[in-house]
């Protein structure tokens, strides 16, 4: 629409009748969003018409008539129509429209408009001349008329409209942001808007049911069309949790005594003190009216660390009360029993259920990054996101923060129990929670039930968190100390190494049976039940001597019960004549899954099927003249065997044949010794980085550190003592 149009569109709308109005507003609805136009009708007096067709039409005329002062504020223009003598009753006639009228059209106007006088304050665009007539306190007075305006914007969260649920969403975030904001203060310094209590203000809304529809809004399907305020809530619930652990608790304050009295008041002390617990009352000997005296651990018995337990808040503020006394109201017998359950355990074995509360909500409180609460920054990551990563974006879970602490609470008692700990341990348990943390709720799929989550808290394997926890240890300091940790490995492994070569040659030490004919079955029964079925079977004993310097065995006719001793070992081999030990040993067999710490052919079964295993000890020897018929032929080493061994499984294969290479100061080349290797090593690095704290390398040197000491009062006279 052109400017020189603006008169006649004036007459048009200012007409009594209510079809020409109506066409003549519905054409403004789609012009007055340009700067240039929405400049020469407000100069044209057009702010005026506007504001009487607001306060005296209906229908169709209304709806247009509230887009187009919407679409006017987003320009930022038209501000002046809530300056201006008669706001206050068109702020009212508002409110009105969105506590008493059904129609939708109307509703989302009606909304849009009240975002933008909320949110004007916030914006910082401008001077604003009258500030009482923007943000909340611009509503306070129509709110008194109409009290279940609050309910009315709530409720419309259900709404199957979803552009209207957004701007319903937006105007409670509006509102949310100026309650809490530092904009809510007058110059006096006094809140002039919210009152001086804006925790009751937000807890109206929460009692309203503000989270749980915003949390089922964050798992539905129609994230696209309310992505930027569901993702404005996400951070505004972070703001608020930010907000509520700046604020220190302090016993002068009534409300903040009055939680830490309903604590102690839960924990029923009478009945702790009839368990065990020290005496609570005692009466004066005067046999006046007995008196009450202080139980000397009242406040430690709960689980804090002294009897003023006030300075314990100092990390977690009044959020650390707010967790802590919600978890006692929710589950209060729990809460009791657990502490009759400790109070008879030795105090170094007692669970502290405070602290464990105030460490659950840091915990929390870390892991959904908190402190990384801008709006804006939100906003130009979704955009950069292409608005499709939904699962990474969105967090639904942080809106079930008290059910999360709860269940956090509990899986940290079940794993104190299942440790076995003490207040000693307290930080591993924690770091144990820590990271069941990080799995369970980190890893939680966007549309993932919070009672889902809740029951895998409560079930997760303490076996798989120990594997999590060494994995993330493994992870954490291969980026922290790469280097230290690549030589650390290299140690253990050549340590593991020394290990398992001394177990193996140890097998050696012991000696072994082979057999030495090949066994057959025989036709007339199936299996070998009987052993051997030939009449000329010999068995081979083997043995290493005790300074490791030869390889002894010896034939016998049959397998004796009792190993024969080193001096009935006629034949030997000196290990410094050995040129090389080959075997057929597969890298992998049935049984390779098992590792033996001695030989397995002590008592060999007799159900077990013959094994194919052959290891063939060979040597160099002189080939030439003593065989030849000319004299003059030269002799010439060659390597031939000189023992062969046939053991019965794989595992005494690997024993005997890596035994053997090591001792010639060769590699093992069995998987089953390499695997035992690398389980030693692997063992040996886990318990070096159980011994080290995440956070130990990351504060930087000790204080002092690297200061060069003064020379002041020294001389030259020193020396090196060598």
């Amino acid at each position: 629409m052109d400017q020189a149009d603006i008169p006649a569109l004036l007459g048009r709308l200012s007409s009594d009748e209510d079809a020409m109005r109506k066409m003549a507003v519905f054409k403004l609805q789609s012009s007055i969003n340009d700067p240039a136009f929405a400049d020469a009708f407000i100069s044209s007096g057009g702010l005026n018409v506007l504001r009487r067709l607001i306060m005296t039409t209906g229908g169709n005329t209304l709806a247009y008539s509230l887009q187009s002062l919407s679409r006017l504020l987003e320009v930022d223009m038209g501000w002046d129509i809530f300056e201006a003598a008669g706001a206050g009753e068109l702020v009212e006639r508002v409110v009105e429209l969105i506590v008493t009228h059904p129609l939708v059209n109307i509703l989302r106007g009606a909304m849009s408009i009240l975002v933008a006088i909320v949110s004007h304050p916030q914006s910082g665009r401008g001077d604003i001349k009258i500030p009482s007539n923007f943000g909340f306190r611009a509503l306070k007075p129509a709110i008194a008329v109409y009290p279940q305006f609050f309910e009315m914007v709530v409720s419309q969260l259900n709404s199957a409209d979803h552009a209207l649920c957004a701007n319903a969403l937006m105007l409670l975030n509006a509102l949310m942001r100026d309650a809490i904001s530092e904009t809510g203060k007058s110059d006096t310094g006094k809140v002039a808007a919210t009152g001086e209590e804006w925790p009751k203000f937000i807890k109206r809304l929460q009692d309203l049911g503000v989270i749980k529809a915003a949390y089922i809004l964050m798992q539905s399907s129609a994230l696209q069309d309310l992505a930027h305020p569901l993702l404005e809530f996400q951070a505004l619930t972070k703001v608020l949790l930010k907000k509520w652990r700046e604020v220190r608790v302090d016993l002068e304050k009534p409300d903040h005594r009055r939680a830490l009295k309903g604590l102690h008041l839960s924990s029923a002390p009478e009945r702790g003190h009839q368990n065990g617990g020290s005496r609570v009352e005692e009466l004066q000997e005067n046999g006046k009216k007995g008196s009450r005296r202080h139980n000397p651990e009242k406040w430690r018995r709960l689980g804090f660390e002294t009897e003023s337990p006030a300075w314990e808040f100092d990390e977690t503020g009044f959020l650390g009360m707010m967790d802590l006394t919600d978890y006692v109201r929710k589950y209060e017998d729990g809460f009791q029993k657990l502490l009759l359950e400790q109070s008879s355990r030795p105090l170094s074995d007692r669970c502290p259920f405070a602290r464990v509360s105030l460490t659950v909500t840091m915990i929390l409180y870390d892991h959904f990054e908190v402190e990384k609460s801008d709006v804006e920054d939100s906003k130009r990551y979704l955009v950069l996101d292409g608005m499709k990563n939904y699962d990474k974006v969105f967090k639904p879970l942080l809106l079930q923060w008290s059910r999360l602490h709860g269940a956090s609470l509990q899986a940290f008692f079940r794993l104190w129990k299942a440790t076995g700990a003490t207040q000693d341990d307290f930080n591993k348990v924690a770091e144990l929670v820590r990271i069941l943390v990080e799995q369970v709720v980190g890893q939680a799929a966007r549309t993932k039930d919070v009672s889902e989550v809740e029951e895998e808290l409560a079930e997760f394997d303490y076996n798989r968190l120990r594997e999590l926890q060494m994995e993330l240890l493994e992870i954490t300091f291969e980026d922290e100390w790469g280097q230290h940790l690549l030589q650390v490995r290299d140690e253990l492994k050549n340590e593991a190494l020394q290990f398992v070569k001394e177990q193996r040659v140890r097998c050696l030490l012991d000696g072994a049976w082979f057999p030495r004919s090949v066994q057959y079955k025989s036709s007339m029964d199936d299996g070998y039940r009987n052993g051997p079925r030939t009449s000329n079977a010999a068995w081979r004993f083997v043995k290493l001597s005790h300074n490791r310097r030869y390889l002894h065995y010896a034939d016998f006719g049959s397998q004796m019960t009792k190993d024969p001793p080193l001096n009935d070992l006629a034949e030997k081999i000196d290990l410094s004549t050995i040129s090389s030990v080959v075997s057929n040993v597969s890298a992998t067999s049935d049984d390779t899954s098992s590792i033996s710490s001695s030989s397995t052919l002590r008592s060999p079964s007799r159900n077990q099927k013959q094994s194919s295993t052959k290891i063939t000890i060979n040597s160099f020897v002189l080939e030439g003249d003593d065989k030849s018929q000319h004299s003059n032929s030269k002799k010439e080493q060659v390597e031939r065997a000189i023992l062969t061994l046939t053991p019965t499984s794989h595992s005494a294969a690997s024993e005997w044949l890596d035994g053997l290479l090591m001792l010639l100061n060769q590699a093992p080349i069995t998987a089953e010794t390499n695997k035992l290797v690398t389980l030693v090593s692997e063992y040996g690095l886990k318990i070096r980085l159980l011994n080290v704290r995440l956070d130990d390398g990351y504060g930087g040197p000790p204080e002092g550190a690297g200061v060069v000491p003064s020379r002041e009062g020294l001389d030259d006279d020193y020396y090196y003592e060598v």
